[in-house]
């Protein structure tokens, strides 16, 4: 087994559900969703936030479009307008599951980035040389 940061075996969209935020992990490859199934537990998610998460955390299964879909409850402080967190969408929330690091085995190799969406690092343009982020 080697570990990889997730954000090299897939990409994430965040936002907010009320109270609670909405972060959707989807697979770059189908190895990729099979080893995301095993290793993102809710349980796991839960500890990787930390004391932002309060609540219950939920996961959906979407093996269709090869992804999971977490409900972080009681991540928001109120949500929206009515919360003081400098978050109060959940935005980030994606990004920062992205940043776990899950256990692969040693013979998964992830897409290369660019080969689908955006398989590159954080920070870096999708797609290779001349191609500019938006």
């Amino acid at each position: 087994m080697k570990t990889l940061p997730l954000y090299q075996m897939a990409h994430a969209r965040s936002g907010d559900k009320g109270e609670a935020s909405n972060v959707g992990v989807i697979a770059y490859d189908a190895a990729g969703y099979e080893i995301l199934k095993r290793e993102l537990t809710p349980e796991r998610v839960k500890a990787h936030f930390g004391v932002v998460v309060r609540g219950e955390v939920k996961r959906y299964e979407v093996p269709n479009i090869l992804a999971l879909n977490f409900i972080l409850g009681d991540s928001l402080g109120g949500g929206g307008s009515g919360s003081l967190r400098t978050d109060a969408q959940g935005k980030t929330h994606g990004m920062g599951l992205l940043l776990m690091e899950i256990d692969v085995p040693d013979d998964y190799a992830p897409p290369q980035a660019g080969a689908r969406g955006n398989a590159a690092p954080p920070g870096t343009a999708p797609g290779g040389p001349g191609r500019r982020e938006l």
